[in-house]
């Protein structure tokens, strides 16, 4: 069904509030939930931090008292939501076991998205952090089987393939090559604008996940590999920000950040299959409706605009809906997986020259190979059960990645 939510009349206004047991529902069983429950999980809690984080730096650039106390008001529901989502978690649920769904997500997420997208500059974006998180996902896989015993094919549901990507000792760039040029919202559709802010919101918590959990590893191995991917986070989170309209005044962010919410959960409660979390999706599409309609009257009131001047049709254009993505990660993989940054556009790697920067990087913080974690978890996975860990529906698509007993470090570099 087509959805207008600028024409939806709001059920709940900005001043009603959970109580402490409405903050704490059910969590799901992590042994029967199904994997895209929890991913949806995810990356609606990444947008909830998202909306929280961008809420206080909009409060503290902002000089008038009226417009903070109605951010207040806004942000106190947000955070409110956030802990509802976060409660979902089962206590029982280890910090690897989460980190799959982390990495899943952000495969399929990234993979629906480039699929669907025709702004081809953006399509190139997320093509190109696709396979990074991808090759994230099967050293964390590896990691997992080798300290705790559990198979991350079991928790990703045969949905997503755990092989090689862009190996993640090719992927440390020097810092001013993830900066991108940004895209004119003004000019560009919905799903562009609804593409790059989701995105953003979920790189960014991922980034913030691991920037928090690498020291609470049980082990140095797992502790330097999630500082290691962690970094690789920072840069997908420059990329995708840097393509988000930097000439958004603050009360047009604002609307955008509550459409772009509407928009998600929406999609999340008309494709949730757990019907307990589906209500939830719900209630909170009701709460972002409402933060949507406030967000209206403030861009009004305060830059004396209306909402038709920032997004001209509002009405939802295709849904998100979670779906296995092997076939086109495959294509990726085959067609891209040379490819590197060059300042604000890409190339293969060979095709650098010798005094790029992207080489002194990888020089200063590889050093050796036998420095970087990522490269040492698979080695000492390959060491104790002669080959690596993988699931995989056919034969890896780049021959010289297929190899299970040695760890390649060369493709991408």
């Amino acid at each position: 069904m087509k959805l207008n939510p600028f024409n939806e009349k709001p059920i709940k206004t900005n001043d009603d509030f959970y109580n402490w047991k409405e903050l704490a529902p059910k969590p799901y069983n992590k042994f029967d939930v199904d994997p895209y429950t929890k991913v949806r999980i995810i990356l609606a809690n990444g947008a909830e931090y998202e909306a929280v984080g961008f809420s206080h730096h909009f409060h503290r650039h902002c000089p008038d008292n009226e417009l903070r106390r109605e951010l207040a008001t806004l942000r106190r529901k947000e955070q409110q939501q956030q802990k509802r989502i976060a409660a979902l978690k089962p206590i029982g649920e280890g910090i690897l076991e989460h980190t799959i769904a982390y990495e899943q997500l952000a495969v399929d997420l990234t993979a629906i998205f480039a699929e669907r997208e025709s702004n081809q500059y953006v399509k190139q974006a997320m093509d190109f952090a696709l396979l990074e998180d991808f090759d994230h996902l099967y050293r964390y896989a590896d990691l997992l089987e080798m300290d705790k015993g559990i198979l991350a094919e079991r928790l990703v549901g045969g949905y997503t393939e755990l092989m090689p990507g862009r190996p993640t000792i090719s992927e440390h760039r020097y810092p001013t090559d993830d900066v991108k040029r940004y895209v004119n919202f003004k000019q560009a559709n919905n799903l562009t604008k609804l593409d790059i802010n989701i995105l953003t919101a979920a790189e960014q918590q991922t980034m913030n996940y691991y920037m928090n959990q690498a020291a609470f590893y049980q082990n140095k191995i797992g502790r330097e590999l999630y500082t290691e991917i962690g970094m690789i986070e920072e840069q997908h989170v420059s990329l995708y920000g840097g393509l988000k309209d930097t000439t958004c005044s603050w009360c047009e962010e604002l609307l955008m950040h509550e459409y772009t919410e509407c928009y998600l959960y929406y999609s999340l409660w008309q494709d949730e299959t757990d019907e307990h979390v589906k209500s939830i999706w719900e209630q909170h599409f009701n709460d972002e409706l409402a933060h949507l309609h406030k967000a209206v009257e403030i861009l009004q009131k305060y830059d004396g605009k209306s909402w038709q001047q920032v997004i001209p049709d509002g009405e939802f254009p295709e849904l998100l809906i979670f779906h296995s993505n092997i076939d086109y990660v495959r294509n990726v993989l085959q067609n891209t997986v040379n490819v590197t940054a060059r300042g604000e556009d890409y190339v293969e790697v060979s095709n650098l020259s010798p005094d790029a920067k992207f080489f002194d990087y990888q020089h200063q913080v590889n050093v050796k190979d036998s420095n970087v974690a990522s490269h040492c978890v698979i080695n000492k996975y390959i060491a104790d059960n002669r080959k690596d860990y993988r699931y995989e529906t056919a034969e890896h698509p780049i021959e010289e990645l297929r190899d299970r007993k040695r760890d390649n470090t060369s493709v991408g570099r």
